[in-house]
């Protein structure tokens, strides 16, 4: 990684409207404040209605988005910076619509070869319709009652519920709807849970060191995971060399099966077998003091100001095709 620098206009978008608006405030100053400190010119910007006919008028160099939730990692957002033209850091529209329906991604990895837990999406309608204590009978006969509830489009464990019995399950599928109208229902893997960040610094993508998370409460909630002290995590995760490895190399598998570009960020539970299992990808990882890849990227011996200047230079090499 290169130790020059070519000062760029940066306009870095966080807050919007969705229910992780804080945490994504927080990410994106800590981006601003990390490309700033590499002497490039930063404008840290809410996505408003003046949001499209600034970047028009003005024509920065590159767009960091660091929304978190559905505004910035539906897609619809970045089809529009690529009608404007403007060159951003992350997946593509459609790459990033697929991963962000967590049901869709989980498909797309199984159909590659990889471990994900069995599950069903559970649409509101299909619910009501057919009859909650029916449905959900079914679901604990077939999948039994070791559950995992969460929206099939979300982040941040909001909405997500850890069934402790069998009889949690209809609370946690009536929390889950109040972050979405689909909810996935999956059988909980137990074992060591981890992250692992995937970046391309130029030579193409390549994993981070897994980073392994370890909450007090034993469930990585939204609280554990933006509120010091409420999680230990370890970078690199205590696992042993092969393992580790074996994860790493499922998460890079995962981020190209998705067809993601520049960052992400593949969730991941491993067994005791040794097994990785994917959970979830995302095309905006949270950057904020508490998250994990920019812990992988400590972990690897990079500076977080270095690595976000090379991502956008390769966000830009992208652009000009």
């Amino acid at each position: 990684m290169s130790d020059e620098t070519t000062p760029r206009t940066v306009v870095v978008l966080a807050g919007g409207i969705s229910h992780e608006r804080d945490v994504s405030l927080r990410s994106g100053r800590r981006v601003a404040d990390a490309l700033l400190e590499r002497g490039h010119s930063v404008t840290l910007r809410d996505p408003d209605a003046s949001l499209l006919p600034f970047l028009a008028d003005n024509r920065p160099d590159l767009v960091w988005p660091a929304l978190h939730g559905a505004s910035g990692e539906d897609g619809a957002l970045r089809a529009l910076l690529g009608m404007l033209g403007v060159p951003y850091v992350g997946s593509r529209s459609n790459t990033a619509r697929l991963a962000w329906h967590k049901p869709t991604a989980k498909e797309i990895v199984e159909r590659a070869g990889l471990a994900t837990p069995r599950s069903i999406t559970l649409p509101r309608d299909s619910f009501r319709e057919l009859g909650a204590t029916q449905v959900l009978a079914l679901v604990l006969e077939s999948l039994g009652g070791d559950l995992v509830v969460k929206p099939a489009m979300g982040g941040s464990a909001l909405g997500v519920g850890v069934l402790e019995t069998p009889d949690d399950l209809p609370r946690a599928v009536v929390d889950a709807y109040t972050y979405g109208e689909v909810a996935l229902i999956e059988q909980r893997v137990r074992g060591v849970e981890i992250s692992v960040g995937i970046v391309d610094l130029g030579d193409g993508p390549f994993a981070l060191p897994a980073v392994e998370i370890d909450p007090r409460s034993g469930i990585y909630s939204f609280e554990a995971r933006y509120n010091a002290g409420e999680t230990s995590f370890y970078a690199p995760a205590r696992l042993d060399a092969e393992t580790a490895a074996n994860a790493q190399r499922a998460a890079l598998e995962i981020h190209t099966a998705l067809g993601l570009r520049h960052i992400s960020r593949v969730d991941l539970i491993v067994d005791a077998a040794g097994v990785p299992w994917f959970l979830e990808a995302n095309v905006l990882p949270g950057l904020t003091e508490t998250s994990t890849v920019p812990q992988g990227i400590l972990a690897a011996g990079f500076t977080l100001g270095a690595v976000y200047e090379q991502i956008g230079e390769v966000a830009l090499r992208d652009e000009r095709g």
